[in-house]
């Protein structure tokens, strides 16, 4: 287990340092000045040039691209050039933000799809489980942006429930967290029902009916176990997909979060900005997975003979 985690981290820093060696260089090849871009139309081409200098773009790619790893490293990412603060800072106060708003939304994708997902296989074939399915059907297959809408229209502007935009307090994260996690939800929801109707078909549940265990029993103490395990491993990676995912509910709602702090990037075609952000989803993402392949070899002993 300790080597196979070994490799998955030699692994993650190989991915971690391709993604970012091919960000650097696609935001250098696209055409366009990003000095012009921020500096705006009427800039003359002697402080366009200052700036350029100043900023180190003139110098080759590879000194560039070495001088910013060095810094990286250090936890230092620049200095936005639309904001005009360090990145990190940045980073740093938007993460806070878009770490509560995918905690919320797991919280909500775990609870609902995991509670239907039992009843649907519980009820199997009889109207909660067709209810409940088509719950779910209808969150995987609704994008983000139409939920958002659709929440942010019923429950903030008609009802006047939740705010309609930001995130003061926790009351604003909830309507953004049901509509980031409802995709989430649907998905628990079918693992967990698939997962629970193979568990229930296995010999040692009959075993254990045979001796005398009563359904509840036989479902919380020997089904549900083995069952989770899929689930768990889709749950975590879920998780790091949520962080890295919240652009269109941070935009929707107006979070200041890192989904929109990288939509602003773009726009302004802010590199050291777009780089941070960049950077910063590939980690979680990396991170995500080797810590579900973690809780998988924790939860199956199977896993931790093999390693």
């Amino acid at each position: 287990m300790k080597r196979s985690i070994l490799q998955r981290l030699v692994q993650a820093v190989i991915v971690l340092t391709g993604v970012v060696l091919l960000t650097f260089v696609m935001l250098r090849i696209v055409p366009g000045n990003p000095i012009e871009t921020m500096m705006g139309e009427h800039a003359n081409a002697e402080t366009i040039q200052r700036m350029t200098a100043e900023m180190g773009l003139d110098q080759p790619l590879y000194i560039q691209f070495f001088q910013y790893v060095s810094s990286a490293v250090r936890g230092d990412f620049g200095t936005s050039y639309s904001l005009g603060k360090p990145v990190s800072e940045l980073l740093d106060r938007a993460f806070v933000n878009t770490l509560t708003l995918a905690l919320f939304a797991a919280l909500f994708a775990w609870i609902v799809g995991i509670g239907c997902g039992i009843l649907s296989a519980v009820k199997k074939n009889r109207l909660p489980d067709r209810l409940f399915m088509g719950f779910s059907l209808l969150g995987i297959s609704l994008p983000v942006f139409m939920a958002a809408m659709l929440l942010q229209y019923v429950f903030a502007f008609r009802l006047r429930w939740f705010p309609i935009s930001g995130a003061d307090d926790l009351r604003g994260f909830i309507l953004p967290a049901i509509a980031l996690g409802w995709n989430s939800a649907g998905q628990v929801a079918q693992m967990t029902r698939t997962a629970l109707l193979e568990t229930l078909g296995d010999d040692y549940i009959d075993t254990a009916r045979a001796k005398g265990r009563g359904p509840m029993g036989v479902l919380v103490l020997h089904a549900l176990r083995n069952a989770m395990l899929p689930v768990m491993t889709m749950m975590t990676i879920q998780l790091s997909g949520l962080l890295s995912g919240a652009v269109i509910t941070e935009t929707v709602f107006s979070i200041n979060g890192v989904g929109r702090l990288m939509v602003q990037a773009i726009s302004g075609r802010d590199i050291p900005l777009l780089q941070g952000t960049s950077l910063l989803a590939t980690g979680v993402v990396i991170l995500g997975s080797l810590a579900a392949d973690c809780l998988y070899a924790v939860l199956d002993p199977r896993i931790r003979k093999e390693g």
